[in-house]
C-alpha cells in the first residue's frame, strides 16, 4: 500500500471497460469512498499518460470534465502522484493503478487496503467456482483480501449447480435490504436491462388494481455492447447464434436477454405469471428502451367500463416516481427520444405518453373449466386488460453505474 493511500475507506474495481471506467468516473463525482484502486491487469499504452488519456476522454458521454462540471469550461485536475507505482490524483480523489495481475486471487488486495471489489470485467460470474480449482473465478477477490465482491453482471452458473448461500443478486431500491453483511459476501448487481424492469414492475406489484397480473413479455430495444461485432466476422467455433458476429454498424440484430430469470431472484414472485423476454440489438452507443407487455385480470364499473386503463397505470407509475422510488423511477410526459436519456440517473422513465390499455372479455365455456376440475352449467366472461408500457434507461452510465454506485455504498456501510 502506498503511504497517500494509507488508512483510508478504498474501493477496489476490477477491470477498466466501459462499466469500470464509468464506475470510475462516478465514484469521483460521488465520493463514497477515499481512494480508489483499479486492477488492468496489463500495461496501458505506452506510459501512464495513455492511461490518463484512456480515462479522461469517452466517445459516448464526452470528457470526464464534461461529466463533472458540464459545459462550463472547468477542467478537472488530474495529476501524477508517483508515476513508479502508478498513482494519480483526479479532482483531489488518489487513483492507484494495478498491471500485473490477471487472475482475481493474484492481485493482493489485502496488501492495497482494499476491502470492497467491483469486479466489472464480465469475465468471472459463476459464484460456484473456487480458487483451487485452477482457473480465475469471482471468489478469487476474496482469497485476495477482499471482504465483499460485487459483480456488475447476473451470475452465470454451468451445469445444475445451485447459487451458493454467501452469493446473492440485488438491485438497489428492490430487494437491496436483503442483504446480509455476515451471509452474503458475493454479490451480483443484475445487469442494466434487469434494474430497469425492475423498477418498472414494483409498482405494478404493490398496487391492488394491477397485482392480478396474468401474463408478462417484454423486449428490449438495446444499444451496442462491445461483445458485438464492430464489422462481420467469422463466428466462434460451436457458435449458435450467427448473428453475434455479424456488423453492429449496420444492421437490428434479434438477441436474446436474461433480464427475466435474472428478475426472478430479486423478486421471485414474477415466476408465477411465466415472463418472457428478448432483446433487439440497434446500432446506438447508449440509452435503451424496454417495451413491456402485460395483461391483467381486471374488473367492469356498473357502466361495463374496466376499472384499468392507460391513466390509472400512469397515476400509479407518477406516485411510484413520488415516493418510495424517488430519482430510481421518473414518470416523463415528455415524448422523448433516446438522446433526451442519455447520462439520466434514473433505473427507469416511464414514457407515459406511450402507455396503452384495451380490455377485451374472454368467454370459458363449461367444457374448458371441466378440463380445469371446475364444474359448472353457465359459460363465464372474464375481462382482461393488456397493457403496453415504455421505460428509458441509460445502460451505461446513467441507469445501470448510478444503481450500482448505489448498491455498492450500502453493501460498504453495512461490511466496515
Amino acid at each position: 500500500m502506498d503511504m497517500s493511500l494509507r488508512n483510508k475507506n478504498l474501493l477496489g474495481i476490477n477491470s477498466l471497460g466501459r462499466i469500470g471506467k464509468l464506475l470510475l468516473w462516478n465514484q469521483i463525482h460521488l465520493r463514497h469512498f477515499e481512494g480508489i484502486v483499479v486492477n488492468c491487469g496489463r500495461e496501458v499504452g505506452k506510459k501512464l499518460d495513455d492511461l490518463i488519456q484512456t480515462i479522461e476522454t469517452d466517445s459516448t458521454y464526452g470528457s470526464i470534465h464534461k461529466f463533472l462540471f458540464g459545459m462550463v469550461g472547468k477542467k478537472a485536475e488530474i495529476k501524477i502522484l508517483d508515476a513508479e507505482n502508478q498513482i494519480i490524483e483526479i479532482e483531489g480523489m488518489p487513483v492507484k493503478i494495478l498491471r500485473t495481475a490477471r487472475n482475481p486471487k493474484d492481485i493482493n488486495w489485502l496488501n492495497e487496503g482494499v476491502k470492497i471489489v467491483v469486479d466489472c470485467s464480465g469475465q468471472f460470474l459463476d459464484p460456484t467456482l473456487t480458487s483451487d480449482g485452477g482457473k480465475p473465478c469471482l471468489r478469487g477477490h476474496l482469497d485476495a483480501g477482499a471482504i465483499k465482491v460485487v459483480a456488475s453482471a447476473p451470475f452465470k452458473i454451468k451445469g445444475a449447480a445451485k447459487t451458493p448461500d454467501d452469493a446473492k443478486t440485488m438491485i438497489f431500491g428492490i430487494n437491496h435490504l436483503e442483504f446480509n453483511p455476515d451471509e452474503h459476501h458475493i454479490i451480483s448487481a443484475a445487469s442494466c436491462t434487469t434494474t430497469g424492469l425492475a423498477h418498472m414492475i414494483k409498482p405494478l406489484l404493490e398496487n391492488d388494481l394491477t397485482s392480478k397480473i396474468l401474463t408478462a413479455s417484454m423486449s428490449t430495444i438495446h444499444a451496442a455492447t462491445n461483445t458485438q461485432s464492430i464489422l462481420d466476422n467469422v463466428p466462434k467455433t460451436g457458435a449458435g447464434d450467427l448473428r453475434k458476429s455479424r456488423s453492429l454498424l449496420n444492421n437490428i440484430i434479434l438477441s436474446t436477454t436474461g433480464a427475466t430469470k435474472a428478475l426472478e431472484l430479486v423478486m421471485p414472485e414474477i415466476k408465477r405469471f411465466g415472463f418472457m423476454a428478448d432483446s433487439v440489438r440497434i446500432p446506438t452507443s447508449t440509452v435503451s428502451l424496454i417495451n413491456l407487455n402485460v395483461s391483467f385480470s381486471t374488473e367492469l364499473d356498473d357502466l361495463g367500463e374496466p376499472l384499468l386503463n392507460h391513466q390509472v397505470i400512469n397515476d400509479i407509475y407518477k406516485a411510484a416516481s413520488e415516493g418510495i422510488q424517488k430519482d430510481m423511477l421518473v414518470y416523463s410526459e415528455r415524448q422523448n427520444v433516446s438522446a433526451d436519456l442519455i447520462g439520466s440517473r434514473a433505473s427507469i422513465t416511464i414514457e407515459a405518453h406511450e402507455t396503452h390499455t384495451r380490455t377485451g372479455i374472454i368467454e370459458l365455456d363449461s367444457a374448458m373449466l371441466a378440463q380445469q376440475g371446475i364444474k359448472t352449467d353457465k359459460e363465464l366472461s372474464v375481462p382482461i386488460t393488456n397493457a403496453k408500457i415504455c421505460g428509458w434507461y441509460d445502460n451505461e452510465l446513467g441507469s445501470y453505474v448510478y444503481s450500482l454506485s448505489k448498491l455498492v455504498k450500502y453493501v460498504a456501510d453495512k461490511s466496515i
